[in-house]
């Protein structure tokens, strides 16, 4: 009986030298790590706060990772804007304009696409500009336009006589479209003309430079009755 409570004394107490060495042992590493280790915050859910991974010398601890930015989409492109088609006339040099009195612009198109609108002032309602289709006919870098040559005598209260530039005959009967700085305030807006389609002389330049002869100019919209081609 005393042989037997002796092995099971001395079998408790190797237990027990163990367990105080276990607990001793998780001490140490417990007061071990903070001594030793440096928490650095690793994210792991982007908008939610990093958790602390502690670094063990002689361990290695991955770096953390860059914190994901949120993509912006791309905007979406614009959609094409739609081709405004040209007067329906007939054309041999490519090119059409549009003098539409409703809008006060000339619009040029060459091979079917728009190249250029531009303000204008057509006649006024004493002297309006007949609708109608015109080709363009003789240009003139310079000249001087003259009332006396439809009728009407230079001193007389209508009658004139004006330095031009960029100057592009129309019609037989004194039309011409041209440049006329004394008019750019009512380009756009307002009719001021004895007839002609006046224009800055920036954009009198480009018509010059640009029409061959025979280029359609079709002027719609006005109170000026109708062209007679040929005229």
């Amino acid at each position: 009986m005393s042989t037997n409570k002796l092995a099971r004394g001395s079998s408790f107490g190797r237990t027990v030298t163990r367990l105080v060495a276990a607990v001793l042992g998780v001490i140490v590493v417990t007061l071990a790590i903070p001594a030793t280790a440096s928490a650095q915050p690793v994210p792991t859910v982007p908008g939610l706060p990093g958790v602390p991974l502690p670094t063990i010398p002689g361990v290695f601890t991955p770096a953390p990772a860059p914190p994901v930015e949120p993509s912006t989409p791309e905007p979406a492109p614009e959609p094409p804007k739609p081709v405004e088609p040209a007067p329906p006339v007939a054309t041999t040099t490519g090119w059409v304009a549009l003098a539409d009195d409703a809008t006060h612009q000339l619009t040029v198109w060459q091979d079917g696409k728009v190249v250029r609108t531009m303000p204008i002032s057509m006649g006024s309602n004493d002297h309006p500009t007949p609708n109608g289709t015109y080709y363009t006919k003789e240009k003139y870098r310079d000249m001087y336009m003259d009332s006396s040559t439809y009728g009407v005598p230079v001193d007389s209260p209508e009658g004139y006589r004006t330095y031009v530039e960029y100057a592009v005959r129309m019609s037989w009967d004194g039309i011409f479209v041209h440049g006329a700085p004394w008019s750019v305030e009512q380009q756009g807006n307002t009719n001021v003309s004895h007839g002609c389609i006046n224009l800055s002389p920036e954009n009198a330049k480009f018509v010059y430079e640009n029409f061959p002869e025979g280029t359609p100019i079709v002027v719609q919209g006005t109170i000026g009755g109708q062209y007679v081609p040929g005229s």
